[in-house]
């Protein structure tokens, strides 16, 4: 149905998460719609952002550093670490404007179905990090869902010795991912926090 370069052009957009056929083709013909320059300035927005932007030292936050901004603002509360599963429930956080403390992107969640252990993620530096610093309080601010548990019990078990252990309160849907909730419900739920038992 596509010459050949399209179709590949469709293809490669329906990799992208929630892209779906008929979007991927959307976007493909939109593509070729554009300029021959923009089209470039595209391809190397997207090359130089795969070479250029890894992780942070500390936290394991996307930077183009070797610290993020939030690790490298004197603004920010050394005392208080909000863990978090990935960067893009780090970005909701940051969205409500009500978090002044530090974070620390685990890299995903365990899950033994997908393969995917403690060993895997960003736990290791954790407990380090908080053994290490005077924090006053980790936030566990985990989407609730049964790999979103098992991952913040087997953290809180790990740093409960070093500090106070919280966690966001329960405003958000069991399953639901932080990126999708709204800023309201996100700041409800980190005001409403709790120490975990």
């Amino acid at each position: 149905m596509y010459t050949r370069p399209l179709a590949r052009l469709i293809e490669h957009f329906q990799h992208l998460p929630g892209v779906g056929p008929k979007t991927a083709q959307r976007l493909a013909l939109h593509i070729l719609k554009r300029p021959e320059a923009e089209v470039a300035a595209l391809a190397q927005a997207l090359i130089d952002a795969k070479k250029q932007v890894g992780t942070c030292s500390v936290c394991g936050h996307l930077s183009a550093d070797p610290l993020c901004d939030i690790c490298s603002s004197p603004k920010r509360d050394n005392g208080i670490i909000c863990v978090v599963s990935d960067s893009r429930d780090l970005i909701a956080l940051e969205k409500t404007r009500e978090y002044k403390g530090k974070y620390h992107v685990l890299g995903g969640l365990i899950s033994p179905i997908d393969g995917i252990g403690p060993e895997q993620l960003n736990i290791k530096a954790l407990v380090q990090r908080v053994s290490k610093q005077e924090a006053r309080e980790v936030i566990m601010a985990i989407a609730p869902s049964v790999e979103g548990e098992t991952t913040t019990l087997y953290v809180a078990h790990l740093i409960k010795p070093f500090t106070k252990v919280t966690r966001i309160a329960f405003g958000l849907p069991m399953g639901g991912d932080l990126e999708y909730a709204d800023e309201v419900t996100l700041a409800r739920a980190l005001e409403g926090r709790r120490e975990l038992e």
